[in-house]
């Protein structure tokens, strides 16, 4: 754990319970999908939901559940990072391409990652020069057995705010 990593976790009272809350708080369709947060680890995020509220007349998810989940796993991935280095400001996604692969049984799983030719570093350096920067982000469902049930390329868009 790096002295950044480590400030956040003694800061912090639990980043991932608050951000939990203040998603189901303030987005009522994460609350009604049951969405938490599974585990973050500083390069991916995962959030989960139960297939209950998110299932379709085939008895699989809903395509819509799986693509807001993947939406909202690439939003949090950007917005954990954000909170870990102190950041303050308003992310939005601003464009997706979404690809069906396989039916989803089950409990779904989202993980987020950092799409390949995009960095942390280069987006904070450009929030902090700009108060304006893009990422992009891959998101995967699996659909049992490792099989890809659905995936999420995303470019989300940041604006800082100034500190309080």
């Amino acid at each position: 754990m790096n002295a950044v990593e480590s400030s956040f976790v003694e800061s912090a009272v639990d980043p991932l319970t608050s951000l939990e809350t203040e998603l189901r708080r303030d987005i009522p369709l994460a609350r009604m999908m049951d969405i938490r947060i599974a585990s973050w680890d500083g390069d991916s995020v995962t959030l989960v939901a139960p297939i209950g509220p998110n299932i379709n007349d085939k008895g699989c998810a809903f395509g819509g559940s799986l693509a807001s989940l993947m939406t909202i796993s690439g939003w949090a991935l950007i917005r954990l990072a954000m909170d870990q280095r102190g950041i303050r400001g308003d992310v939005y996604v601003q464009d997706s391409h979404i690809r069906y692969l396989a039916p989803v049984f089950g409990e779904l799983r989202a993980t987020a990652r950092l799409a390949d030719d995009e960095s942390f570093d280069t987006y904070f350096s450009t929030l902090a020069a700009r108060g304006k920067a893009r990422l992009g982000a891959c998101v995967q469902i699996a659909s049992g057995q490792g099989v890809i049930g659905s995936s999420l390329q995303a470019r989300y868009v940041a604006f800082g705010k100034p500190a309080a």
